[in-house]
């Protein structure tokens, strides 16, 4: 009898756990990263009786969405907001503090992906990116690729160890690439110009057709190796003087292009086969309203004369010579060696330079500058809403505006069910939430838990 009870407990006891294999999702085979600059909540919304089924409609309502989705740091561009997204940590960590910043060496703007070597690359990307990770997890074996039509979001989200990122070229209207990726991804785009041959006019269905290329051509999401595609699309209006008809226009597109893009990479790899992830870059470039005329707060905060009074003063307590070494948009760069030359304390002078801007009309608040000294100034003036900065000396001007720009983060596809999350989320989350489900570690500067 004993012998008959032990089988039964034995047959039990792998019928259980054939039920809990049955029960554990599989790794999807392609992730599909889609940002969308510049793309809000409100318009989505706005615009939603207008949609077909198979784009936001699609995607708001068999996703998963976190409806209030921010930032953890402030101001964002594209190349910031891109960094974050792939790496899950905030520009303090990965130094992508904007598009361009300031060159302590040259004193000159360098753009975010400019390199000597290769002329475009991510080196300047700190930490490790969520692609990074599933090519050292998978030992190079997986398949990374971004397409976009500004080489700053191809470049950055692709990552350091990517097969190949693509971007236009806006002098002959052409797709390009760098000489930082293997000769595969050369010859890929080469291919894909003489097929095409015509210029791309650069909208979101010619990144959208260059996507597909790349899941149909180079093989992406063919076996059980998670593979990852980035793909960076724009709701950007650019006519802002009639935004409204214009706004309408690019979201009906945006939800065409959405809609072909989706059905095409799932009839190819498998609808339960792909995780898509889409979210926005989280600011917009409104149009500057003429806040003088209705009487509304506002002024202009002149950067260069603001930093000749600063050396001025400074030169007054501690003897003439210039200690400011230069400015660019909102910040102030003091001269290190000059400093050091002197024997001046570096606490000292950044203190007693906050005490004078700080009284200074317009400037709601001075800071000591939170990034790495590479790639950023010492201080950084925070102007109140409404005011403009202004360097004469470089006819640069940099825009303050606070108010909250509300977008969405939403997981569709592979093991994800539907659902409409109102908690707040932050964006440095979808790497480690991306990586969870491939089940890979997050990158090496993301210490934030994956979204639940």
């Amino acid at each position: 009898m004993s012998k008959y009870i032990s089988m039964i407990m034995m047959l039990a006891a792998l019928a259980g756990t054939e039920m809990r294999a049955q029960t554990l999702q599989s790794a999807p085979r392609l992730v599909v990263n889609i940002t969308i600059d510049q793309l809000r909540t409100d318009y989505i919304e706005h615009f939603s009786p207008l949609y077909g089924e198979e784009g936001f409609r699609k995607l708001l309502q068999h996703g998963c969405v976190y409806e209030a989705a921010s930032y953890p740091f402030s101001p964002i561009d594209r190349a910031s907001a891109m960094a974050t997204i792939a790496t899950g940590a905030t520009p303090h960590y990965n130094n992508i503090v904007g598009t361009k910043w300031l060159d302590r060496n040259t004193l000159r703007p360098v753009f975010c992906t400019d390199d000597q070597t290769y002329g475009v690359s991510p080196q300047k990307i700190a930490t490790t990116t969520v692609s990074d990770e599933l090519k050292i997890f998978t030992r190079g074996a997986a398949l990374v690729y971004s397409t976009a039509m500004e080489k700053d979001a191809a470049v950055i989200s692709a990552g350091h160890a990517a097969d190949g990122a693509f971007w236009l070229n806006e002098e002959n209207g052409q797709w390009t690439t760098s000489a930082y990726y293997p000769k595969g991804a050369q010859a890929f785009v080469r291919a894909y110009n003489s097929i095409t041959q015509k210029r791309t006019n650069g909208d979101n269905d010619a990144v959208a057709d260059l996507s597909i290329a790349c899941v149909n051509d180079l093989m992406l999401g063919r076996d059980n190796i998670t593979d990852m595609l980035s793909v960076t699309l724009s709701a950007k209006c650019t006519d802002v003087t009639h935004w409204q008809t214009e706004m309408e226009i690019v979201y009906l597109k945006l939800d065409r292009t959405l809609a072909s893009l989706i059905k095409r990479i799932e009839e190819k790899v498998g609808r339960n086969n792909v995780l898509f992830v889409l979210t926005s870059t989280g600011y917009t470039e409104d149009q500057r309203p003429d806040y003088e005329r209705f009487r509304i707060p506002s002024g202009t905060f002149y950067m260069n004369r603001s930093c000749n009074l600063l050396n001025m003063y400074l030169g007054a307590i501690y003897g003439q010579a210039k200690y400011v070494e230069a400015s660019f948009r909102n910040q102030i760069y003091i001269d290190h060696k000059l400093l050091e030359q002197r024997h001046l304390s570096y606490t000292d002078v950044i203190t007693r330079s906050k005490e004078l801007l700080a009284q200074m009309s317009g400037v709601r608040s001075v800071i000591s500058s939170p990034y790495n000294s590479a790639v950023s100034g010492d201080l950084l003036i925070e102007t109140a809403p409404g005011w403009k900065i202004i360097n004469e000396d470089t006819n640069e001007n940099y825009f303050s505006r606070a108010a909250f720009v509300p977008f969405p983060i939403i997981l569709y596809g592979s093991g994800i069910k539907a659902e409409h999350i109102k908690a707040p989320a932050t964006v440095d989350r979808i790497a480690p939430t991306v990586a969870k489900a491939i089940r890979i570690r997050a990158p090496n500067a993301c210490s934030v838990a994956p979204l639940q």
